[in-house]
């Protein structure tokens, strides 16, 4: 349960304040920072798969997510940068390419994600559910949590003609399936071919069911029981830990494992918090949301600056987790204004601008610095500091 501290001491809210300090730049600046990155980031996009190559799938959706995160707030520019058109086209091609997923643990919690891409043979045709990723489901509830929400994300620009209201569906599609996966510690499980229950799995479940909530009026009352019992649970699980943190799972004995606080742990349920708050009204959620924002904060970066423990080398799953946290960073500030936040936010995108872009103007995960080897999953994280800072400037 979330601690009625939400920051630990003095010290603590030292640091916070200390790291969250403005260096603001002008909102024409981050997005002009946008508009480039977003090219450099098309330069991985396959138009034949739907998904950008380096990366691998779930990271594509939060690709998606982040270029719609751009879409909603810059229309204009992004109709003329060919958004609309890139998600329709990953809506058709993702679904229909033939991949093959395994997925494993580390003994620090790290998810390690292996799709390997089965080429279809020249002159089959092969039926859509037997090739691809049918609807966007797989083995792997994570992977369909981030493609849901990747489709209300869609949803939400209001592209009209360009499959609005198949996006949604796609999303309700998903979540059905994700509500079959029901865990024996609660909440839901992390795969179908397995029993681990942990936070990513549940937060990405919740934050679904909060966002159907707000979008689907005729079903406002199903999918917002079903968030108000996850929430619940997850609050009660001991999954968030006595600093406000929350570890990657639960053990067989249905407590919290110690296992590392991930960035997008502490981040996917900020948003699925300003969602439920947006459902019920209730303003809790959003003083829960500001304590955990407020712990990863001073727990997780250095010197004001984002930071996950796998630092350079995080694999492609790693990569992808910082961005996470300030995608729905973004969202709690919108909804509960903080200074600390904001500067936060935009002291991070123009950390990644400084020190973090090579000279392709491609960006690593290492956002203090030194520039490290750089894939479409980076790249997009980065790419969520800097359409925040948009937002938030």
């Amino acid at each position: 349960m979330v601690s009625s501290s939400r920051v630990g001491g003095l010290a603590a809210r030292a640091v916070f304040y200390m790291s969250t300090q403005n260096n603001s730049r002008s909102r024409e600046t981050y997005d002009t920072n946008t508009v480039t990155a977003i090219n450099t980031l098309q330069q991985w996009y396959n138009d034949g798969t739907g998904l950008w190559d380096s990366t691998g799938w779930w990271n594509s959706a939060n690709v998606l997510t982040v270029l719609a995160d751009y879409a909603v707030e810059n229309p204009d520019s992004a109709a003329s940068l060919n958004i609309p058109n890139v998600i329709q086209n990953t809506y058709e091609q993702a679904q229909k390419t033939q991949i093959q997923a395994i997925k494993a643990l580390s003994a620090v919690g790290m998810p390690i994600s292996t799709y390997t891409r089965i080429e279809k043979p020249k002159g089959s045709d092969i039926e859509l559910h037997t090739r691809g990723f049918d609807n966007f489901l797989n083995d792997y509830y994570d992977d369909e949590g981030w493609w849901a929400l990747a489709m209300i994300r869609a949803h939400d620009m209001g592209v009209l003609g360009l499959g609005d209201q198949k996006y949604l569906e796609a999303a309700m599609q998903i979540f059905e399936d994700m509500k079959g996966g029901a865990s024996t510690c609660g909440g839901i499980y992390w795969s179908k071919v397995g029993t681990y229950t942990n936070a990513i799995a549940n937060e990405l479940y919740l934050k679904t069911a909060a966002s159907l909530a707000n979008r689907v009026p005729d079903r406002k009352d199903y999918y917002l029981d079903i968030a108000k019992t996850e929430w619940e649970w997850f609050k009660n699980s001991g999954l968030i830990n006595g600093d406000n943190l929350i570890n990657d799972g639960l053990d067989d004995k249905c407590n919290n494992n110690g296992m590392n606080t991930w960035t997008y742990n502490q981040g996917v349920i900020l948003g699925a918090l300003v969602e439920l708050n947006k459902a019920t009204g209730d303003r809790s959620m959003l003083d829960q949301a500001t304590a955990i924002a407020t712990a990863a904060i001073v727990h997780l970066s250095r010197d004001g600056i984002l930071y996950e423990g796998c630092e350079p080398d995080c694999g492609a799953d790693g990569a992808q987790f910082k961005g996470v946290f300030m995608r729905n960073l973004r969202v709690l500030q919108q909804a509960a204004p903080q200074e600390a936040f904001q500067n936060f936010l935009m002291n991070n995108a123009n950390s990644i601008w400084a020190n973090d872009r090579n000279k392709q103007n491609q960006l690593g995960p290492t956002w203090p610095g030194p520039f490290a080897e750089a894939n479409a999953g980076s790249h997009s994280s980065a790419m969520d500091a800097l359409v925040a800072a948009i937002v938030v400037s």
